[in-house]
């Protein structure tokens, strides 16, 4: 084991060696105007670096950290003094750059009204998320909240102390609204359809539930502008802190990995002071809709269908799945005939080049993305990335053969055995019913599929009555099953 460095922090910061970019101010001199939920690595890699950019200029935007499930990634930056590094790889090389932006960090577990009083701080005009989908507590098939979840049934029980990120977003709104400390920004950086829309709605049933007037003063003093955030950022491993402390010559325990495109669109709609996140790159729009769609359809539902059928075929990450050349051809095929179809196209997109440089990005080398990783929460997921645009096509008459094989090889991964007959740990809120509707359908392909289109809060009520969507898939899964994933995608696409 490699002899311990000194530490990243403050104090060690100057020791940072010229060729890795580190802030540009002085962070200790930095103030909290947002409040973050959800301090895992997208973040740290996405929103956090933009901020980080223009603090040199405006230092009233520093962020306040908040992991809502485990301590790890907040310890550690504590013991920093919220400094990490980011890694920004592509097969030409490494840069390293140490972010300051975060500059204070919370376990909302731990004290949750501490984290109400900092989020209702009158200097804190943004609340920005990224807890995942499932983090919402709402049915993905509708974008209802899902009232008798357990978090939500908790926070209306205990509104002083919430653990849900709504209960968390409304308990601080009504903290606002009693101390007078002015309205909010709510910033959904989650991957959601309308995901702005979709939070208000959220907050605005949560609030109804606890009291009419609260809802009504929410309605007027919060703004939910829509968002689309894009970068790959895979999980950081131990041969990335290795490098991190070849590069730098100290300890960080918390640093994150990336590739060099990050694309963020914010819609123009605010109650609040904001930064000015477009002098850093993002872009500020009044329709986020079209860049939205076109991403979670072709960036997401291409990314979600190399994750299972490359999972299946035995590639451990993105980049190898994306160059097996008939896994490949399956994704430009789907990408450019049955996805691209259904897009409204942003103003100024190459759609081509757009749907090239995606598949450039899913095989770059440097970024080992397990398939594994961007399998999980497939029960989330699937209703923003594949559902939709299946819907969309299935309603215009057009074809969904290759969008139903990427459901099919959804189904397959969620049985939890792989094609050798070995578990797989299917990370997934619904992981148990899941598993349920496998073993009873006792190996029936048919059944199997029957058994998984009758879960709602996945497939809707209307899917399941599309009697050639649920035979393609059907038909799919039972290749899948018999012949494999290799043998599968191989014929699809020689039949193409």
């Amino acid at each position: 084991m490699a002899p311990s460095a000194p530490r990243l922090t403050l104090a060690t910061l100057d020791r940072v060696p010229a060729d890795v970019a580190r802030p540009g101010y002085d962070p200790a001199s930095v103030g909290v105007g947002i409040v973050h939920l959800g301090l895992g690595a997208f973040h740290r890699a996405h929103q956090a670096v933009v901020t980080d950019s223009l603090l040199a200029h405006d230092p009233r935007w520093g962020v306040c950290g908040v992991s809502l499930k485990t301590p790890r990634s907040t310890q550690a930056l504590a013991q920093q003094d919220g400094l990490y590094t980011l890694l920004v790889k592509d097969p030409s090389g490494v840069e390293a750059r140490v972010i300051g932006a975060v500059r204070e960090t919370l376990y909302a577990p731990a004290d949750p009204s501490a984290l109400v009083t900092r989020m209702a701080d009158p200097r804190v005009h943004v609340i920005t998320l990224t807890v995942t989908e499932k983090g919402y507590c709402h049915d993905p098939a509708t974008g209802r909240l899902d009232l008798d979840h357990p978090d939500i049934r908790h926070d209306l029980a205990n509104p002083a102390a919430p653990r849900s990120a709504v209960g968390l977003l409304v308990a601080a709104l009504d903290a606002r609204r009693a101390n007078a400390t002015g309205p909010l920004n709510v910033v959904c950086c989650d991957n959601l359809p309308h995901n702005g829309r979709v939070v208000e709605g959220l907050v605005a049933s949560f609030a109804a539930a606890r009291s009419a007037d609260l809802a009504e003063w929410i309605a007027r003093h919060a703004a939910f502008p829509c968002t689309m955030v894009d970068r790959i950022v895979p999980a950081t491993t131990d041969a990335d802190v290795a490098e991190v402390r070849r590069r730098l010559g100290l300890d960080d325990a918390a640093p994150v990995v990336a590739e060099p495109f990050l694309q963020w669109v914010i819609e123009n709609r605010y109650a609040a002071p904001r930064p000015a996140w477009e002098n850093a790159g993002a872009e500020i729009v009044a329709d986020v809709a079209p860049y939205e769609t076109m991403k979670l359809r072709l960036l997401n539902g291409s990314h979600s269908t190399l994750a299972y059928l490359g999972f299946l075929a035995g590639h451990v990450t993105i980049a190898q799945a994306a160059t097996d050349p008939a896994l490949r051809r399956l994704v430009e095929r789907m990408m450019a005939e049955e996805i691209a179809p259904t897009l409204g196209v942003p103003p100024g997109v190459d759609l081509a080049r757009y749907r090239a440089t995606l598949l450039e990005r899913f095989r770059n080398p440097a970024l080992p993305h397990r398939t594994a990783q961007v399998a999980m929460d497939g029960s989330q997921k699937l209703p923003q990335r594949l559902l939709g645009t299946i819907r969309d096509r299935l309603a215009g008459g057009g074809s969904v053969r290759h969008l139903a094989l990427a459901v099919a090889g959804w189904m397959r991964y969620a049985t939890g055995v792989d094609e050798h007959g070995a578990p797989i740990a299917v990370s997934d809120p619904m992981a148990g019913r899941l598993a349920q509707a496998a073993a009873s359908a006792r190996g029936d392909p048919s059944r199997l599929a029957r058994a998984y289109f009758a879960i709602p809060e996945i497939f809707g009520t209307d899917l399941p009555a599309k009697t050639e969507f649920v035979a393609a898939v059907s038909a799919d899964l039972c290749s899948l099953l018999e012949r494999g994933a290799d043998a599968t995608v191989a014929r699809h696409v020689a039949l193409s």
